[in-house]
């Protein structure tokens, strides 16, 4: 069966501070075993495990996030990306090809690398190795997949009037576990007159419209850096 494809590694070396906005970053190697799915507890035999190496976009991200910051110390997440983007769309083609050339060879270093680690497997290993994919593969994918999302600034989802109503009243509970407060809040929901409630399905309203305007934004945002893959098969957009 076909494993994984390379997965986003440089979301680590960027920690919570970056984002990944170039794709194509990982590849098969000839073992029918994917060294993207190689789980932490089986990588933890070999010492000196290396990372994926960060792409070209990346590493220049990575550099230029920390100034970003600096001059935008309010500023969110993903205006300081929209700004790098920017930054790196208009770099110079003699610059980025010193971004380029870095991660064309640490890459090599990389395959090379996981190519000698692999050959150290027994069999029993590759069995085992094996299970723990397809047990995990599922689960791994969509927690990078969040992590991903969280790191490129795309927008929350609109929130229901009731959610909204108990975000705001759970704070105020004071007393109890948090399912005792909980279900006292449910109970206060249930209690509200319909003008009451009004109030929350507004505001609701309101939110589903903030979360319309922020991801237009945000998807014309991932077509300008490439990643059209994020948009949403309803929605296109030109690339400016």
């Amino acid at each position: 069966m076909a494993l994984l494809r390379g997965v986003w590694g440089v979301l680590s070396a960027l920690g919570k501070s970056g984002a990944d906005l170039c794709a194509g970053c990982g590849s098969r190697l000839r073992s029918p075993l994917s060294f993207a799915n190689v789980p932490r507890w089986f990588s933890s035999n070999f010492i000196g495990y290396p990372k994926k190496p960060m792409t070209s976009y990346v590493r220049f991200s990575k550099e230029q996030l920390p100034i970003f910051k600096a001059q935008n110390p309010d500023a969110k997440n993903s205006e300081l990306i929209k700004k790098i983007a920017e930054l790196w769309r208009e770099l110079p083609d003699a610059e980025k090809k010193i971004y380029e050339d870095a991660y064309r060879t640490d890459w090599q270093a990389y395959k090379e690398e996981i190519n000698r680690i692999q050959e150290q497997l027994t069999p029993s290993q590759i069995v085992s190795l094996e299970k723990e994919i397809m047990q995990k593969r599922l689960k791994k994918k969509a927690l990078i997949k969040k992590r991903e999302l969280t790191m490129l600034g795309k927008p929350k989802r609109p929130r229901s009037a009731y959610n909204i109503f108990i975000a705001e009243r759970f704070q105020e509970a004071k007393d109890g576990t948090s399912q005792v407060k909980l279900k006292a809040v449910n109970e206060s929901w249930k209690n509200l007159s319909s003008s009451q409630k009004q109030v929350y399905i507004q505001l609701a309203k309101d939110d589903k419209v903030r979360y319309y305007n922020e991801m237009k934004s945000w998807e014309e945002q991932m077509v300008e850096v490439g990643r059209d893959d994020l948009v949403r098969r309803s929605v296109k957009y030109t690339a400016k």
